[in-house]
């Protein structure tokens, strides 16, 4: 059996002739568009000059944005520095599509504007939407705290993808606008950027957190933080990781994804910090002055120039009555916060020694058994209790325990007979 191919054999030619017919079509339209709408044409061609020429004055008007902005990255800069990358050719294009209506053109030539129109739109917008996003990025790290940091070097690939998500979905548009079915291209740039995510979803979630630092600063360069059960000052914020310098002088260097993933305490955004006392008394001090102790610890933290917060009974202890004192120091620094707590400290034990107050510590009594089951005293004078105790001897040493003859004549007279 034969199989004739039935396939047209000159698919490559007939697309030519097409085209060809098409590019025809176009010039005898456009020729005979001329010759009957000469005068139209010349009017539109002003009117498109004076456009094209406002468009570039607007284009200048970025130039002086960028030279007038106050800062290497301000946001006059930004949208400068975006106004300034505006194409000639979506301007001409502009201006075309503006006077193509007033000429009358033909259907051939103004679909042939409108396409063209398109894609300048297009690209152009990618390009402006670039700008701005980059600008943006430059303008959070080109402050004060950010300089020198490893994010500025990284603006280079930061670019890259940016450049690359944006005219990817220009040409999809374009794509489109032409007729062309783009579900195929989609689904393959989707699967693609599944498997470069996946591959390098390490790397995507640190930088990703870098510039979350950026725009959201919960923290800057030199601040002082506390993460979790670690703290120190920060020194540098980079594309994939923080580093950290903690107070006992090591540097600490923590990837920005995990570090955002923890609870953060900016101590240097504090205005103050609180300090926190608790003293437990005695349980053998004066009611009456327990009630005075508050007033005392007023005095005391008010006299050390610092601001009281709080004092008061809080609870029982083991071998105590507890209270607590709160007050603030002057400042967020470190150093006022210690020198508070030293000299705050220092001036509640005067008082108390003042006041005859004394703080507990732990303590725990302890008594020995008797031969016969009762509890001796542990102090030397002291009596023993339990029926069956015996007097304790003058001497000391009999205090902790009794004599072996002695042990052996009080077992001996309970012993059956």
């Amino acid at each position: 059996m034969t199989i004739t191919n039935t396939a047209p054999a000159n698919t490559a030619a007939i697309s030519a002739a097409e085209v060809h017919e098409q590019a025809q079509s176009l010039f005898a339209a456009s020729y005979t568009w001329v010759q009957t709408h000469w005068l139209q044409i010349l009017i539109a061609l002003a009117v498109a000059s004076v456009i094209v020429a406002g468009l570039h004055f607007l284009r200048r008007l970025g130039h002086r944005l960028c030279n007038a902005s106050p800062g290497p990255a301000g946001w006059g800069t930004v949208f400068g520095r975006a106004i300034v990358k505006t194409g000639n050719f979506f301007i001409i294009m502009v201006a075309a599509k503006l006077v193509a209506g007033y000429a009358n053109a033909p259907p051939e030539v103004a679909k042939t504007i409108a396409f063209l129109f398109t894609v300048a739109t297009v690209f152009q917008a990618a390009i402006w939407a670039r700008e701005i996003i980059l600008g943006s990025i430059e303008h959070r790290t080109g402050s004060q705290e950010y300089q020198g940091e490893a994010i500025g070097s990284a603006m280079g690939i930061i670019r890259i993808l940016v450049t690359f998500a944006l005219f990817a979905i220009a040409l999809v548009v374009v794509l489109d606008n032409l007729g062309v079915n783009v579900t195929g291209l989609v689904a393959g740039l989707g699967v693609g950027g599944i498997a470069i995510g996946l591959a390098a979803q390490g790397i995507f979630g640190d930088l990703f957190a870098a510039l979350a630092i950026i725009f959201d600063r919960p923290f800057r360069r030199g601040d002082a933080i506390t993460y979790g059960t670690s703290s120190g000052t920060v020194e540098a914020i980079g594309l994939k990781s923080t580093r950290i310098r903690a107070a006992t002088g090591e540097e600490r260097i923590i990837a920005n994804r995990k570090l955002l993933d923890k609870e953060i305490l900016n101590n240097s955004q504090r205005e103050y910090r609180r300090v926190q006392f608790k003293l437990g008394l005695v349980q053998w001090t004066p009611v009456e002055k327990m009630e005075r102790l508050p007033t005392m610890l007023q005095e005391v933290i008010e006299g050390c120039g610092r601001t009281f917060v709080r004092a008061g009974f809080i609870g029982f202890g083991d071998s105590s009555y507890d209270f607590d004192v709160e007050f603030d120091s002057p400042t967020a620094a470190f150093d006022d916060f210690f020198q508070a707590r030293h000299a705050v400290g220092l001036g509640i034990i005067k008082r108390l020694n003042a006041e005859g107050i004394e703080l507990a510590y732990p303590t725990q009594t302890a008594f020995t058994a008797a031969p016969r089951g009762g509890m001796i005293a542990p102090y030397p004078d002291g009596p023993m209790f339990g029926e069956n105790a015996q007097p304790v001897a003058d001497d000391p040493t009999t205090t902790a325990e009794l004599t072996p003859s002695a042990d052996r004549s009080a077992v001996d007279q309970d012993a059956p007979s």
